[in-house]
């Protein structure tokens, strides 16, 4: 293979420092595929008998003018709690977040990727993926992982992001959701949920959304949300009042861009759902 001298006068494949292609998963595909999520060597048993941590619930709701993205701390394995606070929710980029569900390794490895991607993306090309192209990203890597997936290690990511080239502001917030062969499906009712604790999610959401309300009517909708899903599944933490440990949380609006929710903020609004609930559960003894 012929080689070059990098930056730092190491030799490096000539590979390295061509920009035939803007897709660091493409390189990676070329140069070393054995890093890519969905290359990984099962063990011969089987990868159904691992018991891997996985995570669960994430959920996602627009408001007039932005979207947001929570996710509760858990992550499970098989009967067991493996984690308290793992981190479900990540910026990829300025104007976009991913939460993740299923096989904890496999997922984060999936999304790290997938922030470097976006990164490499606009580093080459001078400029960010579309919205449109994001999603369509984020489908193909999913399907890189599908081998992995049937064996039983499935990664579902679920995609937030705000369309600055929207015509709308208001309404630009777009939630996106996939399944394990990669299928990308837009939820257009406003808000959906992916993990263990979705049905009971997807519940709550339904009764409580507001397309009309605010960034802080829409986080604690979302934090009702989690807290109802963590109230019927067990595999969903609710918030932790006693080791402080609150939902991970994400908004996304045209000013601010993608930012995660202070965890003094997020702390505040899970206190006050735990507080309201408590309140509720009193009245109805009485």
């Amino acid at each position: 293979m012929e080689h070059t001298s990098g930056p730092t006068g190491s030799a490096l494949p000539a590979a390295f420092f061509s920009s035939t292609t803007s897709s660091f998963a493409e390189f990676l595909r070329v140069q070393a595929p054995d890093l890519l999520p969905g290359r990984r060597q099962l063990p011969n048993s089987g990868a159904s008998e691992l018991d891997a941590p996985h995570g669960t619930t994430i959920v996602a709701v627009s408001f007039a003018g932005g979207v947001l993205i929570a996710g509760d701390r858990r992550a499970t394995s098989g009967n067991l709690i493996a984690s308290r606070d793992m981190e479900k929710v990540h910026v990829a980029d300025g104007y976009s977040a991913v939460g993740i569900a299923g096989s904890a390794g496999i997922a984060l490895e999936l999304v790290r990727l997938y922030a470097v991607e976006l990164a490499h993306y606009e580093k080459i090309e001078g400029v960010p993926l579309s919205l449109d192209g994001k999603t369509n990203k984020l489908a193909t890597m999913v399907k890189g992982n599908l081998d992995v997936a049937m064996a039983g290690l499935a990664a579902l990511p679920l995609f937030v992001g705000y369309d600055i080239e929207s015509d709308d502001p208001k309404r630009a917030g777009r939630i996106v959701s996939y399944d394990v062969t990669g299928g990308r499906y837009e939820e257009r009712s406003g808000y959906h949920a992916i993990g263990s604790g979705s049905l009971f999610a997807k519940s709550s959401l339904k009764k409580l959304y507001d397309p009309e309300a605010d960034e802080e009517s829409a986080v604690r909708t979302a934090v009702e949300s989690l807290y109802d899903a963590a109230d019927d599944d067990s595999a969903t933490g609710g918030p932790d009042l006693v080791r402080r440990i609150f939902p991970t949380m994400v908004t996304i609006t045209a000013e601010r861009g993608a930012v995660r929710l202070p965890d003094e903020q997020a702390a505040a609004v899970a206190e006050a759902v735990v507080a309201g609930r408590a309140e509720q559960a009193t009245r109805g003894r009485t």
